[in-house]
């Protein structure tokens, strides 16, 4: 099965989209990679903003973490193909954390375990969750680097 159809079965359906940001891209392909610039807690009419472990529950953040995965994929499908994917390498993932709050990975997960489910093997990825303070009070935010075809 294609990971197209796969993600349509989980639920998700992806759109080719213009990555022109104006001062950046949302991705750039360079030979076998590309690099997926930081993608927000938003996809299509669902967005979720604010700061975990205050606003937001871990849970929370995790389906934030969720909706950046989507975004990246999307953007991933627009300038290489989704079905071209050979691996994940690399997450970088930024949550937006509430003073005390250090539990990074749990929020982060939600991207990881999204991207596993897709594509297996080829989705285990090297990866960084740290905490901060996201612009415009996004909840998440992910960038990527995926190899492909």
């Amino acid at each position: 099965m294609s990971y197209l159809a796969k993600l349509k079965e989980m639920g998700y359906e992806l759109e080719v989209v213009d990555l022109d940001g104006g001062r950046l891209m949302q991705a750039v392909r360079s030979g076998d990679h590309v690099y997926v610039s930081g993608q927000v807690s938003r996809w299509g009419d669902e967005e979720v903003l604010g700061k975990v472990g205050q606003d937001l529950t871990t849970e929370e953040g995790y389906r934030a973490a969720q909706l950046c995965a989507l975004s990246i994929l999307q953007a991933v499908h627009s300038i290489a193909g989704l079905d071209n994917v050979r691996q994940v390498v690399k997450v970088f993932g930024m949550v937006n954390v509430a003073p005390g709050f250090d539990d990074t990975p749990s929020v982060i997960h939600g991207c990881s375990e999204l991207f596993i489910e897709l594509f297996g093997d080829a989705g285990r990825h090297a990866r960084s969750a740290i905490g901060l303070t996201v612009p415009l009070n996004w909840a998440v935010e992910i960038e990527a680097i995926i190899a492909v075809d």
